[in-house]
C-alpha cells in the first residue's frame, strides 16, 4: 500500500475550498499527472458522482472511474477508483481556519494480488507525485 499524506492552508473559505476539490474534473488543473479528467453525467455533485481521469504514473496513462463515496459537505469527501491491479482511494477534510481553510488530503494506493510485492517502490513513486500535485493544489487553492 502506497500512502501519501499533506495538508494546505488554503485563503478559499471552506466552502469553497470543499467545492473545488468535490469537482474531481479540477485535478486536471492541479495534479500534473492527470492529463484529462471530466465529471460523468450532469446531476449536482454528490454521493455517487463519477469523474473519468486519465492519470500520468509509473511511465503509462491509466484510465481511471473515480466515485464519490463519502460527501459530507463542506468538510469531507472521498472518491475512489477500483481497477484490476488496485484501488486509489483519496479523502480531502476542509476544516475552516483563520484567512480560509485548510485542506488535509490523504491518497492511498492499495495493490491487488501480487502487485503487493511493489509496494515499496510504489511509495517512492507516489511521494514524487504526490508532492508535485500538493503543490499544484497549493497554487489553485491560493489564487
Amino acid at each position: 500500500m502506497a500512502r501519501y499524506v499533506t495538508a494546505i492552508a488554503s485563503q478559499l473559505a471552506p466552502e469553497e475550498s470543499f467545492a473545488y476539490l468535490a469537482d474531481f474534473a479540477n485535478a486536471r488543473f492541479w495534479d500534473p499527472s492527470v492529463s484529462e479528467a471530466r465529471r460523468e453525467g450532469d446531476s449536482p455533485i454528490g454521493l455517487g458522482s463519477e469523474f473519468s481521469l486519465v492519470a500520468r504514473f509509473g511511465g503509462r496513462d491509466v484510465p481511471l472511474l473515480y466515485r464519490i463515496v463519502a460527501y459530507e459537505p463542506p468538510r469531507l469527501v472521498t472518491l475512489e477508483a477500483d481497477h484490476p491491479r488496485f484501488v486509489s482511494r483519496d479523502t480531502i477534510t476542509v476544516t475552516a481556519a483563520t484567512g480560509g481553510s485548510t485542506v488535509d488530503y490523504d491518497a492511498l494506493l492499495a495493490f491487488k494480488g501480487l502487485g503487493r510485492l511493489l509496494d515499496p517502490l510504489m511509495q517512492r513513486m507516489f511521494d514524487r507525485v504526490g508532492a508535485k500535485a500538493t503543490a499544484g493544489l497549493n497554487n489553485a487553492l491560493n489564487p
